[in-house]
């Protein structure tokens, strides 16, 4: 009998990609796929523990106030279960030592980087080391980048993706790290699995508007050493059905839309292991 692979999709407090991203998971073949408030969370009604994927989509959390996600990341660190001494981290941290995987788009990415869930050297999933923040442009950024996934990297989401082509849709998604170690770092580990390219030369670049907010090293997607845990500025769950792309009506382009293959790839990991 084949495993049932169950995903849940995290809303509230001022996400709006959650329907996207539950419909992602569900095309990719999830069995079970539910969109969550995150008070359900905190007072224990749902449990991390009856999920293998967590997705958490891109908004605005809290309305960006004090930066985008960083109430949000707060409220991971310090929220209590509700009648209990744990935290919800400490759920998230449960889960992911159990072999779950995480997504993070757009604000979920901001939410998992200044959490310190990402990169996670170490496993050392609460030490902040990198954030993402204004866009150089100094305005939202609504378009279509091209971006490229190193062949040599552990993430389970970015398996045989080479070059593929996302829409962004943001106003703090510049990537930055604490210091150059840390960008040396990410680079030998190879924990960089997306980065923006010019799309004729292909080649990673921090030319606007190619990269659209003048991330570190053309950066718009990172994991953590154990490839399960990923987060990306551009969105995949935007992108799965030709019709979304702009181009649809002038370009020959697959029925499936691109950006499917992260949430196929992740279902997959998960069936495999459960196997």
């Amino acid at each position: 009998m084949r495993p049932k692979v169950h995903a849940i999709v995290t809303t509230g407090y001022g996400t709006n990609c959650e329907r996207e991203m539950a419909h992602a998971c569900r095309l990719a073949g999830a069995d079970r796929v539910d969109i969550v408030h995150i008070s359900d969370l905190l007072d224990g009604t749902i449990s991390l523990s009856s999920y293998h994927f967590l997705n958490l989509p891109g908004g605005f959390l809290d309305g960006d106030n004090l930066g985008a996600a960083q109430a949000g990341a707060h409220r991971l660190r310090c929220a209590r279960i509700r009648d209990g001494e744990e935290r919800l981290l400490d759920h998230l941290l449960a889960f992911i030592e159990r072999g779950g995987l995480v997504l993070g788009v757009c604000n979920g990415f901001q939410l998992m980087v200044k959490t310190g869930l990402l990169p996670g050297f170490g496993r050392a999933y609460e030490s902040r080391l990198v954030s993402l923040t204004h866009n150089d442009s100094g305005r939202f950024e609504d378009r279509w980048v091209t971006c490229q996934a190193p062949a040599d990297t552990p993430c389970v989401f970015t398996r045989g993706i080479d070059r593929i082509e996302l829409p962004v849709r943001h106003g703090e998604g510049k990537f930055v790290t604490l210091d150059g170690s840390v960008q040396k770092r990410l680079v030998e580990d190879h924990l960089v699995v997306l980065q923006y390219v010019d799309p004729d030369s292909g080649q990673p670049t921090g030319d606007y508007p190619f990269n659209p907010n003048g991330s570190e090293f053309a950066i718009a997607g990172i994991c953590d050493p154990t490839g399960r845990l990923m987060g990306l500025m551009p969105h995949p769950e935007a992108f799965t059905h030709h019709t979304n792309h702009p181009r649809w009506t002038r370009q020959s382009l697959p029925e499936e839309g691109a950006g499917l293959v992260f949430f196929r790839n992740a279902v997959d990991y998960i069936r495999e292991r459960l196997a």
